[in-house]
Parts: C-alpha cells; sequence; structure tokens
C-alpha cells in the first residue's frame, strides 16, 4: 500500500444488516435464473430434438459466455458513474435482457434458436451478476466483507432451492400440466420461467431502488484502495520504457502460447479423444494471440486504450489473486465431479443399477435431486455462521474447514451403507458451497484496487470456467481407463481434490488481515 494522505486513511463506514441485506438481495433473482436454466435447459433441448450426445456441447455456450463477458462487464463498471451509479446500471440492463431472455426461452421455436437464446440469457444474467461481487468490494469495510459476500450465499441457496422446484410446485400444487405434444415445451416449465423472469427483475429493482454507491471522489478517499497493479511513472519517457519492456515480455510469452495452443489442437485432431479438449487448445492459441496483439500495440507506442490495459492487468494480478485461483480451480473440478457424476454413481454404486429405464434408477436419481436441494439448503443456513467462525479464527482458516468438510462429505459417499445417508454426505458439501460463494470473494476484495474491482471480480470466474473444462475433459477418461467406468470414483476424486483445496488455503495472504496484524487492531 502506498503511503496516503490523512484525508485518505479514513475507514469506510459499517452498513446496517438491512442495509448487507437490501444489496444483496438481487442474488435472489440472479440464482432464479442461473436455477431455471442449469435445470431444465437440457430437458428443452431434448424436448426439441437434441441427441443426449449433443447436449455438452450446447451448454459450452454458458460458461464460455461467462469467461468473456464478465471481464468486460467488470472493466466497464469500474469505469461507469452516472445518475444511477457505478455498478446499478449493469444491474438494471442486465436483469431487463435476463428477464426478456427467461420469458422467450421456453417458447422457442427450434433447437438452434433454443441453443442461441441460452447465449443470450446466460450472458444477460452475466451482466447481471458481475457488478455484484464488485459492489460488496466497493460498499463495505472489509471488515464485513465476509458478511456481505456470505448474504449472497443465502440468497443463491434460498433461490436455488426454489427455483429449481417450480416445475415439480407448478404441476403438484397447481394442476399445471408436465407434459406436452412432441416438440412442445410443458407449460409447467413456461410458467416457471415466466415467474423466474418476474422474480429476477422485480429483486434486481429491490437492490437498485434501495442500495447506495459512494461517488468517485469518495470512494477513492477510502484507506483500503490499493495502488495500481501495474505502476507507471510520472515521466512519459520513463512510462514509455515500462510499456516498451512489457510489450516485448507480451510478444515472446504470446508467440510460445500460441504455438504450443496450435500445436495441441493438432496434436488432438489425429487422436480419437474428448471433443471439449478442443476448447481448452484453441482457448489457450487465442490467449497467446491476445497477449501477442496487447505487446506489439505496447511497443508500437498505442497503448492507452482499454484493451492493453486489461491484458496488462491480467497478466499483472495480485498474488493474493493468484494462490487463490489454485484455490478456486481444485474447488470448482471438485464441485463439477459432482454435478456430473453425482446420479450415475448413486444409481450404479448404491442402488446396484445402470438401466434408465428402470423404476430403480428413476428412484435413484429422483432421491438425487432431492439431496442436491438439501445442500443448497444446508448453505443457506451456513452461510450465517461463516462470518462468525471468520472472526474467531481467519478467513483462511475457516475457508479450510468448509472444504474439508465438503471433501469428506463427497468421499464418504463411496462408503455409504444406503442410499438414505446421503442425506449426511450432503452436508458436508453444503458447508462447503457456502463457503466457496464467500469466502474466497472476501479474501479477493481486500487485495484489489478499488478502481479495478470489476475487472479483477470478471477475471476470478476464469478460475470457475477452466476447471469446469478440465472436469468435462478428464474425467470421464480416468473414469474409464484407471477405474473400469465406475463413476463413484469421480466422486472420490473430486473428494480428493476439495481437500486439497482446503489445504491451499493455508499459503495465501489474506491482506485485510495482514493490515489487521500490522496496525495492530483486535
Amino acid at each position: 500500500m502506498s503511503s496516503a494522505t490523512p484525508a485518505a486513511t479514513r475507514q469506510k463506514p459499517k452498513l446496517h444488516f438491512w442495509d448487507i441485506w437490501n444489496m444483496s438481495f438481487g442474488f435472489l433473482g440472479i440464482q432464479f435464473g442461473f436455477a431455471l436454466q442449469n435445470a431444465n435447459v437440457s430437458r428443452i433441448f431434448e424436448t426439441l430434438g437434441a441427441n443426449v450426445d449433443d447436449i455438452p456441447i450446447l451448454w459450452v455456450a454458458a460458461p464460455l459466455t461467462g469467461l468473456i463477458i464478465q471481464p468486460i462487464i467488470g472493466y466497464f463498471s469500474d469505469r461507469t458513474w452516472t445518475k444511477l451509479g457505478r455498478r446499478r446500471p449493469y444491474f438494471l440492463a442486465g436483469a431487463i435482457l435476463a428477464s426478456l431472455a427467461l420469458f422467450v426461452m421456453p417458447n422457442s421455436p427450434s433447437l438452434w434458436f433454443a441453443a442461441g437464446m441460452l447465449w443470450i440469457m446466460d450472458a444477460s444474467i452475466n451482466i447481471t451478476m458481475e457488478p455484484f461481487r464488485a459492489f460488496v468490494g466497493d460498499n463495505l469495510p472489509s471488515s464485513q466483507r465476509t458478511t456481505g459476500f456470505a448474504m449472497q450465499s443465502f440468497f443463491i441457496g434460498i433461490g436455488a432451492i426454489v427455483a429449481s422446484s417450480l416445475p415439480y410446485v407448478m404441476t403438484n400444487w397447481f394442476d399445471v400440466p408436465n407434459q406436452a405434444a412432441e416438440g412442445i415445451i410443458p407449460n409447467s416449465v413456461k410458467w416457471s420461467f415466466y415467474l423466474g423472469g418476474t422474480v429476477f427483475l422485480l429483486a434486481v429493482l429491490w437492490t437498485v431502488i434501495k442500495s447506495n454507491e459512494y461517488p468517485p471522489e469518495e470512494l477513492n478517499s477510502f484507506a483500503d484502495n490499493a495502488e495500481e497493479i501495474l505502476p507507471i511513472p510520472a515521466s512519459t519517457r520513463a512510462a514509455e520504457i515500462v510499456f516498451q519492456t512489457n510489450g516485448k515480455s507480451q510478444l515472446v510469452k504470446g508467440g510460445v502460447l500460441t504455438v504450443i495452443g496450435l500445436i495441441f489442437t493438432w496434436w488432438l485432431s489425429t487422436q480419437n479423444l474428448n471433443k471439449e479438449l478442443y476448447i481448452f487448445s484453441i482457448g489457450l492459441a487465442l490467449v497467446g494471440l491476445l497477449l501477442a496483439a496487447s505487446g506489439y500495440l505496447q511497443k508500437s507506442g498505442s497503448h492507452q486504450n482499454g484493451f492493453v490495459t486489461m491484458m496488462n492487468d491480467f497478466e499483472h494480478m495480485p498474488p493474493t489473486m493468484k494462490q487463490l485461483a489454485v484455490v478456486q480451480f481444485f474447488s470448482w473440478f471438485a464441485l463439477f465431479a459432482m454435478w456430473i457424476y453425482m446420479t450415475p454413481a448413486v444409481t450404479s454404486h448404491l442402488y446396484g443399477t445402470t438401466d434408465t429405464t428402470s423404476k430403480i434408477y428413476n428412484d435413484g436419481a429422483d432421491w438425487v435431486g432431492l439431496c442436491m436441494g438439501v445442500y443448497n439448503g444446508i448453505s443457506a443456513l451456513v452461510a450465517f455462521a461463516i462470518p462468525v467462525v471468520a472472526r474467531l479464527t481467519s478467513r483462511r482458516m475457516t475457508h479450510l474447514i468448509c472444504l474439508v468438510a465438503g471433501g469428506l462429505g463427497l468421499l464418504s459417499v463411496y462408503f455409504l451403507p444406503n442410499p438414505n445417508a446421503l442425506m449426511l454426505s450432503m452436508i458436508g458439501v453444503g458447508i462447503a458451497w457456502a463457503s466457496i460463494l464467500s469466502v474466497p470473494y472476501a479474501m479477493l476484495a481486500g487485495s484489489l484496487p478499488a478502481q479495478k474491482m470489476g475487472y479483477y471480480m470478471g477475471v476470478f470466474n476464469f478460475f470457475i470456467v477452466i476447471p469446469q473444462i478440465v472436469a468435462a475433459a478428464l474425467l470421464g477418461f480416468l473414469v474409464k481407463e484407471l477405474f473400469a467406468g465406475e463413476p463413484i470414483f469421480a466422486l472420490v476424486i473430486g473428494g480428493v481434490s476439495m481437500i486439497v483445496a482446503g489445504l491451499l488455503c493455508l499459503r495465501v495472504k489474506d491482506q485485510d488481515d495482514i493490515e489487521v496484524s500490522e496496525i495492530g487492531l483486535p
């Protein structure tokens, strides 16, 4: 941290409970959108004629959209100030677009129309969601950030439970048909999306109306605003030298990554491997090209533009963010292992069947669905305990405890005596899920410069998407080649991965903890 003038050393005032509630309430609507998307889009695709093997490719739109949209929205929201504020214009614009997409999606006339709507819907939800993470960092002092992100976890849990249940509720409580003619989406799904789109917009509007933001001048006066990640000297000549040196470095790195990505892509074309691996190899080549382009612009003197700024900031992430990125990778790898393999693992290992047409298989799948809802409910409750545990220990130790609980929960599925005990396993997963949605963001916010909070929160999403791609590409190979096609071992791998993530928390330098110890605060 640079030395600050007296005017720049005042602390952000603490907010009341209902202020934090109001600024987080919009996440209820966001989770309605995501939960309806996750629970029903594959059903919509299949209804419109998609083959089961095609669904993963159609779903690639969702993570890739977030990968692209979130850093861009974060970058521009960092530089926005209107009558609505800094982040709230993006909340509102994204909510309007997402609500419209939720109304249109279940009325898709064809498969490719629905696939396109998934892109639009996911992009719109991401436009709304990304600034919400930065909103907490902007408005709350470091001592309340864990509470702020935990409140978001609470609304995520509530939204997931309610929105995922909507088609069931529509059919069983309100007699809305859950069947329709071939190629037609059932009315239970349609009305669930209509209700979800309405809740999305109203919840975000509540946050827009009931919350305030600090104007740029006041925000810059607070002591917890760090300096630029890549400091540029005041001298024009010195600045040019910095950009020239940085540009040369990026050209070399970009060239190497591009070549590796292209070679990897060519090699994949000669092998009979998962198609998802192409996303990784082509993505590596694209990152290389972007770095090389940024390096060329800097060497040629064209560095006063947003593209170069974003690439430089990406390359010079704060050390705490890099440490958390590794924790996130192993955490989300474990989660995707669970989401992909929980149903086949439980039905084969605990119910003893792989026949998807049998009653016992479908009974097992229904039980898995109910248990998955339980972990969301547990996370909503645990969200309120996380700030308390963090105050008694530390955020690093809190995240370690929660991730180990989740890892043991996944590992325990292998040893369960009967399916009923799966509920106990999901308690551990719910504890981890509550922490994953809150603690890493609270630790990250303290290490980021306030003027780049939105951008870096968007970049942090990379470390959710990348493990998703790796899990989709790698787990199938491991299960098939090493574990004789037994999906239960994917959960074992996931459990180990989550415990590793917990242990890696110990090497994260939580900037807020460091600053508290340096100035001798309790």
